[in-house]
């Protein structure tokens, strides 16, 4: 068959069990594992800087975080252009290209790790193009959901979603492995020693044993190289969504030039919002970021032209419609907290287990480090692994039962889990023994985590369901989009409490928020005279 694909009627049943299904499920099992390394690149400098710090890189503990918020941000501002560039170069053209630009970062990364005085501004260079792998489930998520009818659209993107969110894990548990030993040997150049103990899931790794942290980067090509060359002659455009693509060439200058458009307005954003020497600390968070949405959508408007243009004004209508608002904050419930969350549960665990928190005489609090404060790397990565795992599942029953109700059920438990994590974490940072605590603090966690992805699925099945094909795949890359900015959001504010010494206020308010999306989806979709009832 064509890589153009002219006819496509997938709510015909006779089309799809004869000709769409076939189709539509070798394109999904191409862009999952596609989508699982854009979240292992872009989540990759959570790992990456610990190792750092622990070699000994010449660089301040806060500008090892700025990589990580660069690249987080990043990701999240890309997501705005990748959420119309289905329409604009068609799905093969697009995920080809923007797994294969994976590889930059990649491989710009392996070789910067492999010396340590390597510039800071390099490493902020490579943190802002592995935001690709963030603005990729954009693209991917819209894709996938043009090649399958609506009553599967909730498994279907569930699926997507929910695999894809495996590059979190799997870039947790990975990376740390392949530092321990020689993969690529001579080619990837020498080990360095550690200055510092450091540790995996599986136990400690001591001080003066030899690491190749430049393996962190090149591993992914060994799963990028493959997964190319599969996007590109596997996958297809769907002429029906993205009828005058103009040839490959052309459509990859498309995709080229909305990122490139993306890249600024994040990098202006990033050196207005970062402060020195990574920028100039101008502004809060809370004025950035809206900001920064706000150029990237203007720039992109203003930008495009001929054929560009009118397709691109055409997708903006998605703005003027009210459920494109009401789904971004039901979004943000769902993937934001698990992205916020996945990034978050590290440095509370490390702050608030790793240290005993002892109020003097002078009734200031006095931190000491915990002997038997439990490891970051031994346990963050469960809570995303059940959150990725389970997010399928969320797509199944939404399908079987209604999105809106599932998401309603989710909301109501993310409300009580997050108070009560709140609960928790102020009762460890108040206590000499904060290990006690830690089983609670666990389990709560993965409540939320394991609620989120449930969500995940539900809210995407909405998404096929309120909208048309047309806008579906836009909305659910611009809902995407907003939601992404909680990998950034989540780390700040819950990391601000922690150093205030009020962690709990943090949860209470993503508790507080989590209820009003509560009414949010019981007026849009549940009441009994909403406009659309039970999606």
């Amino acid at each position: 068959m064509s890589t153009d694909i002219k006819d496509w009627d997938v709510e015909d049943q006779k089309f799809w069990e004869s000709t769409g299904k076939r189709i539509a499920y070798r394109n999904l099992w191409i862009s999952i594992p596609s989508l699982l390394m854009g979240f292992a690149i872009w989540l990759m400098w959570g790992i990456i800087t610990v190792q750092m710090g622990n070699l000994g890189f010449p660089f301040k503990q806060e500008e090892l975080f700025t990589l990580t918020a660069i690249a987080g941000l990043s990701g999240a501002t890309l997501r705005i252009p990748a959420s119309f560039m289905i329409r604009l170069a068609g799905g093969r053209n697009t995920i080809f290209l923007t797994t294969a630009l994976l590889m930059i970062p990649a491989i710009g990364t392996g070789y910067a790790l492999m010396d340590q005085n390597t510039p800071l501004f390099t490493f902020q260079l490579l943190a802002l193009l592995s935001g690709i792998g963030g603005g990729n489930f954009a693209c991917s998520m819209s894709n996938i959901s043009t090649f399958f009818p609506k009553r599967l659209q909730g498994t279907a993107l569930g699926m997507n979603a929910g695999l894809g969110n495996f590059g979190v894990t799997t870039m947790q548990v990975l990376i740390p492995l392949v530092m321990t030993m020689g993969v690529f040997g001579a080619i990837a150049g020498d080990p360095m020693a550690l200055a510092k103990d450091s540790g995996w899931i599986f136990g400690k790794i001591t001080a003066g044993t030899m690491t190749w942290i430049q393996n962190a980067g090149f591993i992914w090509l060994v799963f990028l190289i493959p997964l190319a060359f599969l996007g590109f002659f596997g996958m297809n455009n769907l002429l029906v969504i993205s009828p005058k693509i103009g040839g490959t060439i052309a459509a990859f200058i498309k995709v080229l030039r909305l990122y490139g458009l993306a890249f600024f307005t994040a990098a202006v954003g990033l050196y207005l919002y970062l402060p020195a020497p990574a920028g100039l600390g101008l502004l809060n968070m809370w004025v950035a970021l809206p900001l920064i949405i706000a150029a990237t959508l203007l720039v992109m408007k203003l930008a495009a032209f001929g054929e560009m243009k009118a397709n691109i004004d055409k997708q903006f209508a998605i703005f003027k419609n009210k459920h494109t608002w009401s789904m971004t904050a039901l979004y943000i419930v769902t993937f934001g907290s698990f992205i916020g969350f996945s990034m978050a549960v590290p440095l509370s665990i490390k702050v608030i287990f790793g240290d005993m928190h002892i109020l003097n005489d002078a009734g200031i609090w006095e931190h000491m480090k915990n002997p038997n404060g439990p490891s970051a790397l031994t346990y963050a990565w469960i809570g995303p692994f059940v959150g990725a795992l389970i997010r399928p599942l969320g797509g199944w029953i939404s399908d079987k039962v209604g999105g809106a109700i599932v998401t309603q059920v989710i909301s109501v438990v993310m409300v009580a889990a997050s108070a009560y994590a709140g609960y928790i974490m102020m009762q460890a940072y108040q206590s000499a023994t904060p290990e006690i605590y830690f089983m609670q603090f666990m389990v709560t966690f993965v409540i939320l985590f394991a609620a989120s992805g449930i969500g995940n699925g539900s809210t995407f099945r909405s998404v096929g369901i309120i909208f048309d094909r047309q806008q579906a795949g836009p909305v659910l890359g611009w809902t995407s989009a907003v939601a992404a900015y909680g990998a950034f959001i989540a780390p700040v504010v819950i990391g601000g409490q922690i150093k205030a010494g009020t962690p709990e206020m943090a949860m209470y308010g993503f508790a507080i928020f989590y209820a009003v999306c509560v009414v949010i989806n019981w007026w849009f979709y549940l009441r009994k005279n909403s406009e659309i009832r039970n999606p």
